[in-house]
């Protein structure tokens, strides 16, 4: 295995477990016990702890070493609001190659998770929206752009274990968009209605966290 492969496993194993909350924020990142689980050099965990510094979710510091970084309320903004754009864009462009198998599968989870508003349950939850929004816009042909949307999903997933912890109300909401967008790419709406109506639909969700938690910072983007 080349040096490369190496430390793009190693950033995989550790953004994993970032995302899994088992590396909470300030969880210290010691490159040699990492690399003795991987049974590699440290080498290779110090370019993955770049490549993660570069993204936002491990801090380094000079004779301190690299930890998980802290959440910090304005970057779950900054992020929700860079993935309504790059999302809705990658949605809107994947949206004339997504077959009716896709719209099936969207469909069902959108269903699962509509069965799951009566008994509710945030993380469980939010597995399931993240899946559907996967299915959307996995059929980009832009690779650049889907690596920027994926890039944003794992930051929020380091920032915020469930948005839908703080406003479970949104839920109802965000399910009822969920079909809307689905039948604007079922009958072959203009792109521009399909990034508008995923954009609104992002917007949203940071619009109600925004007024639950920070009422007079709320920030309303324009759907445009």
């Amino acid at each position: 295995m080349d040096a490369v492969s190496k430390s793009q496993r190693a950033y995989q194993w550790i953004k994993e477990r970032i995302a899994a909350q088992e590396f909470t924020p300030g969880y210290r990142l010691v490159l040699g016990t990492i690399a003795g689980e991987l049974d590699m050099s440290v080498v290779p965990v110090r370019e993955a702890i770049r490549q993660l510094e570069a993204e936002g979710l491990v801090t380094f510091e000079r004779n301190v070493g690299a930890h998980v970084s802290m959440v910090d309320d304005s970057q779950y903004r900054y992020s929700m609001q860079a993935l309504s754009v790059l999302e809705g864009t990658a949605t809107a462009l994947a949206s004339r190659a997504i077959t009716e198998s896709d719209i099936r599968d969207a469909r069902a989870i959108n269903e699962q998770m509509v069965q799951r508003l009566s008994d509710f349950e945030p993380r469980a939850f939010t597995a399931l929206n993240q899946r559907f929004h996967e299915i959307l816009y996995a059929r980009c042909a832009n690779p650049r752009l889907l690596e920027l949307v994926q890039a944003e999903w794992a930051r929020l997933g380091h920032l915020r274990d469930s948005t839908f912890t703080f406003v479970p109300g949104r839920a109802q909401e965000s399910v009822r968009e969920h079909e809307e967008i689905l039948r604007l790419i079922e009958r072959g709406a203009p792109l521009g209605d399909i990034e508008q109506a995923a954009r609104r639909h992002r917007v949203a969700t940071l619009d109600a966290y925004m007024i639950h938690e920070h009422p007079d910072e709320t920030l309303r983007l324009p759907a445009f």
